[in-house]
This record gives C-alpha cells, structure tokens and sequence, in this order.
C-alpha cells in the first residue's frame, strides 16, 4: 500500500465520526442552516425585498418567499451578472456556472465563496466514505481521470465563468493534481470527439484507478479504448482500474453494457451535484440511494410532484417529508439562490439518515391523457424485462403518440437503441408495457380502459442517439438525452434514425 493510501484511511475516519454527527441531526442542521442564509442575506437587496430581517421560522420564509425557477429569479440574477453587489448574496460572486437551458438560454448560475468549498468537500466526501467502508483505498496511489467540460475560464464584469466541472477542475486539491488526467491542454479541446480520441491517447497506457464522468460518455471512452487496444476488456487495459464514480443520470439503464466493456462488475459511487449545489451522493455500496447533504449551505423544501403545476402547491421542509413519494426539489442557498426549483424530482427511502432516489425531471414525464408517467417509472419497466433476458439497452427515450395515422388509438412511442436487439421485438414490447401498467396505475387504467393502446418500440440504429447529440451541437461534457417528453419534438427526429 502505498503512502497516499495508508494516509487516507486514518483522515477518512476522521471526516466520517463529522458526517455521522450530523446525520444523526440533520433537522437541526436544516433550521440552523436556514437562520444562517436568512441573516447573511437580510441586507442583500433580495433580503430586503423579502423582509428577511422579520423571518423568525420556515412559516414566515415560506410566506415571503415565493417558489421561483431560474426565468423568475432572472431579474435579480441580470442584476448579478451586470456586476451589482450584494444581490441575491453579500458581495459578488466567485464564479459563474454557465449552463443551458431549454426555455432560458444560457443560464448564470452564481457560485459563492461560501459555497464552492461545499462543492469540494462533497466530492473528497464521498471517496473517503467509500474508504472508510470498504477498507480499499489503493485507487489513491494510481491515476484518475474525471471526462469533464473545459476549464478555460471568461470573465464577465471581472468574475470568472466557465461550466462546473471546468470550474472545479481549477479547485481538485495539490495532493490528488498529480494523480489526475486528461492534461490541462487535452481537457481544454472543445470538440468532444476530438477530446476523447486525445484522452485515450494520453490514457492507454497509464495506470488507470479510478474513472469518473457521466456514464454515455464514459462508455464512449471505453469503445474508443477497446478499438485502440485491439478489442481488449477496459480490465485487461487498466489492471487496477476499480472504482467507477458518476452523476447526472440513472446509471441502471447503462450499467450492463458498461460492465460487458470493463469484462467485470466493479465498485461505482453515484453522485448528485449541480451547478446550483452539491445535493447528495451514495455513501455505501450496499445501498444505492444517496445520502442527502443537510449540512452543506442548501436549505432544501419539498413539493409534492403530483402538487408542483398547482397555484399554491403545498411546501414541506425536511421534517415534513414522506417515504416513497415523489417530490419535486427547491434549493435555498448560500450562493443566493431562494426558493429556487431546480426542476428535479426525489423522493426518500430513508428517514434515519435521510436518503434520497433522484427519480426525474419535473418537465421531462408523460401526461398527455393524464397518467403522469415518471422517467424511474419507464427506467424500471424496460430494464426488469433487459435485465431478465440478457438484452443490453444502450439509450432510449419514449413520448406520447397522441394522433396516430392510421386512426388507431395512441400509444406511448419507445425509441430505443439496442447492444443486442430482442429476437422478437413484438413480445419484447409487451412485457415492457406490462410492467409499466405494474408501476402506473393511470397508465393501467388505460390501457384497460382501451384509452391507449399498448405502448410501441422503435428500434433504433447504432450510434442514433451520438449521431442526434451531435447533430444538436450536445456531443460529450454535461449533456443529457431526456429520458421522456410530453411532446414529439424529439421523437419526430429520432425517426430517421429507426431501423
């Protein structure tokens, strides 16, 4: 074992004993971390508008702070980014994490000084509690690679912007710099075929420890390390490579074909950050939901999903939450954020501690005759059919198909690119719909209802949706398929892409 390994495991006990403190009052941590944003806030113009300075509970936060996505806030948020002080938070910012959006264009997400050490510490957090547990902590002496956005750095009004991951990757500490690749210079290739095609150059023959980034883009790298080195397993690439960390989605649909291309199941560690906020990650292996940070400056309120679209919906702080139901996640934090619904959805499977399942997006469902299909509901029904008969799925996204041309009744519409296409794709199909009609209960009724008809896959052809993603400009980095939509956009240009 080497220096860096023996060394962590006394410090990842130490910093665990903190995490478990806490665990244990997280409803302690929520209230004192709400007074702390309300009076380091109270002389922000945004605290002043709210009369922060009479907030003495969350009944009188709830009553002078509306729920508000980021087009609502953008009022105070222009003001940020035009250069103005003590805003939304005292001072001005560290940074700005740029980022897309679909109804708002490019987003400026503020980034304290306050804040960003949690963004930090979240991550480091969540290796050295997978240390902790496990006893490995070999992976630290070798070489890590996080497939990320680009560093470089602009400035707008003299603070710096940039994507998170290129932000952070100025922050990774001295002790791990060493350990860490792609290059300074690779990493900074913006054409993301371009940059994976250098990372492998610059990997092949590095000894690999641990791998982080979000899975359709890791398994992106693996194919192009595989063709480099003759078809070989990632494991007989990198001998030592064992630890897998990802965020930003489900792992489950992808995991299969991941592991066929690593040639063994390896240790993977979730993780739930945004630019808005390092929420949550996974802090046991024998466990996949995520510990929810309540001591990290995030306030976090909860609406019930089924609520959100409603005039009042009904908020509920920490304390309020149930088990198994879904909600849709508000963040108040000390980057200046407040009430700000980040436009995810969770729900909790544990109380004691706090644990989380990220279950979708609150705009990306299916509702066109009211069944209000979720993205864990469709993830769960197509992969316990996969899983049960071997068919490895290497992405898909379903919408409705409200008007269909023959006058038949709609149906919801599959597009989905196979590893190994079902032999028979007909009864593959319907013991997807099946287990739908097991998770959905709106979507059972009609279907027996003869409302909709059962639902219709798609088979797509190789590399459909990297063909799609690039033709958006979306190829590699942060980017994201959505995993449903409640219209056709999307599937309307998926079908040049069928079999």
């Amino acid at each position: 074992m080497g220096l860096k390994a023996a060394l962590s495991k006394p410090f990842a006990a130490f910093v665990v004993k903190g995490i478990n403190k806490w665990k244990k009052n997280a409803l302690k941590a929520q209230e004192e971390t709400l007074q702390y944003l309300v009076k380091t806030a109270s002389q922000t113009a945004f605290g002043k508008d709210h009369q922060f300075q009479s907030i003495q509970s969350y009944q009188d936060f709830k009553a002078n702070v509306p729920v508000r996505d980021y087009e609502d806030l953008r009022p105070y948020i222009d003001r940020v980014v035009a250069g103005e002080s003590d805003v939304l938070w005292k001072g001005k910012p560290a940074y700005f994490a740029k980022t897309s959006g679909t109804t708002s264009g490019v987003k400026y997400i503020p980034i304290s000084k306050e804040s960003m050490p949690e963004h930090i510490k979240a991550a480091r957090n969540a290796l050295l509690t997978y240390i902790h547990e496990t006893g490995k902590a070999d992976f630290v002496n070798g070489k890590m690679i996080f497939l990320q956005g680009s560093p470089i750095l602009t400035k707008k009004n003299g603070i710096n912007v940039g994507r998170l991951s290129g932000i952070v990757a100025h922050l990774v500490p001295a002790y791990l710099q060493k350990n860490r690749l792609p290059s300074y210079q690779t990493n900074c290739i913006e054409d993301w075929e371009e940059k994976v095609e250098a990372i492998v150059g610059e990997t092949l023959n590095e000894d690999m420890t641990l791998i982080s980034g979000i899975p359709p883009w890791v398994q992106m790298y693996f194919d192009r390390l595989s063709e480099k080195a003759n078809g070989k397993k990632i494991k007989d690439i990198f001998k030592n490579f064992s630890l897998f960390v990802y965020g930003g989605v489900n792992y489950e649909p992808y995991r299969a074909k991941i592991e066929a291309s690593i040639g063994k199941k390896i240790d993977a560690i979730e993780t739930y950050p945004a630019s808005e906020g390092f929420i949550a990650y996974q802090d046991s292996q024998s466990d996949k939901s995520l510990l929810l940070l309540a001591k990290a400056g995030i306030f976090y309120e909860f609406i019930p999903a089924d609520e959100y679209y409603n005039e009042i919906p009904t908020r509920l702080s920490l304390a309020e939450v149930e088990l198994d139901k879904n909600y849709a996640l508000i963040l108040n934090t000390s980057a200046g954020l407040w009430g700000y619904s980040i436009g995810d959805t969770v729900k909790f499977v544990s109380k004691n501690p706090y644990k989380i399942l990220v279950t979708g997006r609150i705009k990306h469902f299916i509702s066109a005759f009211g069944e209000h299909v979720i993205g864990e509901e469709v993830e769960q029904a197509i992969l316990s059919v996969a899983n049960t008969e071997g068919i490895e799925i290497t992405e898909f996204t379903v919408a409705p198909q409200v008007n269909p041309p023959d006058g038949e009744l709609p149906y919801h519409e599959w597009f989905v690119e196979f590893a190994n296409e079902p032999k028979d794709l007909k009864t593959f199909s319907e013991k997807v719909d099946l287990a739908l009609q097991k998770k959905n209960i709106y979507y059972f009724d009609l279907i027996e209802g003869k409302i909709l008809q059962k639902l219709m896959i798609r088979s797509l052809k190789k590399d459909a949706f990297v063909n799609y993603m690039r033709a958006e400009g979306k190829l590699g980095g942060q980017n994201k398929v959505p995993r449903l939509s409640n219209d056709r956009k999307l599937a309307e240009v998926l079908e040049k892409y069928t079999r």
